[in-house]
């Protein structure tokens, strides 16, 4: 089992709109917290917004900023600085759905995610994406759209 030092890092925690694994990814976020990490939780438009049927985001907010002990990020305008402030050692996108990847590859930053990833890139520090999307990663959709 790998072990990492993360005592002191300061680590940019994005959630997306892939509601069926926040479950998990939020138990991810604590053993970062126990490994000494200081989380910085980050979530889309909707990722703060939707409830659906795996858990109401209200919740899900309490929970993560229980955990972290920090207000979330939801809006363009609080994830800017954090590039230029030096928020954050380390970004995880994790769930990063379909749609956060698509405009991540694109140059879009339109959601607060998407606004953290760029500004936290400003510093060439590492940015880790989690792809949690069906139809991106199934073979019968890339067959479906002649995608090789």
């Amino acid at each position: 089992m790998l072990i990492l030092n993360l005592q002191g890092k300061k680590i940019g925690f994005c959630l997306t709109g892939s509601f069926c694994t926040f479950k998990t990814t939020i138990e991810q976020m604590k053993e970062i917290v126990k490994l000494g990490g200081e989380v910085l939780p980050i979530m889309s438009f909707n990722a703060y917004n939707i409830n659906s049927k795996f858990g109401n985001a209200k919740q899900f907010i309490e929970e993560i900023e229980n955990i972290t002990g920090k207000k979330i990020i939801c809006s363009i305008k609080d994830a800017e600085p954090i590039g230029p402030k030096k928020m954050t050692d380390i970004m995880i996108i994790a769930p990063c759905s379909g749609n956060t990847i698509g405009k991540l590859a694109n140059g879009i930053n339109d959601t607060p995610v998407l606004m953290a990833a760029k500004s936290h890139l400003r510093n060439e520090n590492p940015l880790v994406i989690a792809i949690s999307t069906n139809d991106a990663l199934s073979r019968k959709c890339r067959e479906h759209r002649k995608i090789v």
